[in-house]
């Protein structure tokens, strides 16, 4: 995947589809998701379509002992290309003092990209859609929720997510503060 020239004029990209993953299990989870939502869309190459409710699961792989997780997705469209979004994803998790010491470890926030429009990526950098995603209710179930109709490698989210093996235990966050809005598109 070869990245346009942004120094040209010309080389204004059209709008996209993706679906970002946010999770966050240190700090104030709730807070840092709601802000990280609205950091990812403060600009003009990313507008906000749809997020999901805030659902809380428990840590899948990486060390024992680490707190449960806030997990949520959101679909944006952004004239970003996917390495571009990608920097711009890791700007906003390192604006909430994310560390990588640990693979899977506890973070303050964590953002990943799922899916950029149709396209398919074994990038060392970028992998699409997300190489686990397809096995991760976490993702899955707050995708579900909020695209009923969603699919991923030609599969509902919603059954894949039921197949999942960190589905049982995965609850809806009633917070009243939750970053739920709805679609904007």
């Amino acid at each position: 995947m070869s990245r346009p020239d942004a120094s040209r004029p010309d080389a204004v990209r059209p709008y996209t589809r993706a679906v970002l993953a946010l999770g966050s299990n240190l700090g104030e989870r709730n807070d840092t998701l709601c802000a990280a939502v609205a950091e990812l869309v403060d600009r003009p190459d990313v507008r906000l379509r749809d997020v999901s409710p805030v659902v809380q699961t428990r840590p899948v792989g990486g060390p024992s002992g680490q707190p449960e997780f806030l997990n949520m997705v959101m679909e944006i469209e952004t004239s970003l290309d996917p390495y571009g979004l990608l920097e711009h994803c890791q700007a906003v998790e390192n604006r909430h003092l994310r560390t990588r010491d640990v693979r899977w470890g506890a973070r303050t926030l964590d953002v990943d990209i799922i899916t950029f429009g149709g396209l398919s990526s074994s990038d060392e950098k970028l992998t699409l859609p997300h190489p686990r995603a397809a096995e991760r209710a976490f993702v899955l179930y707050p995708w579900a929720l909020m695209d009923p109709q969603a699919t991923l490698a030609d599969e509902p989210v919603a059954a894949l997510a039921a197949q999942a093996p960190d589905f049982p235990g995965i609850e809806h966050f009633a917070d009243d503060d939750s970053c739920e809005s709805g679609s904007t598109g």
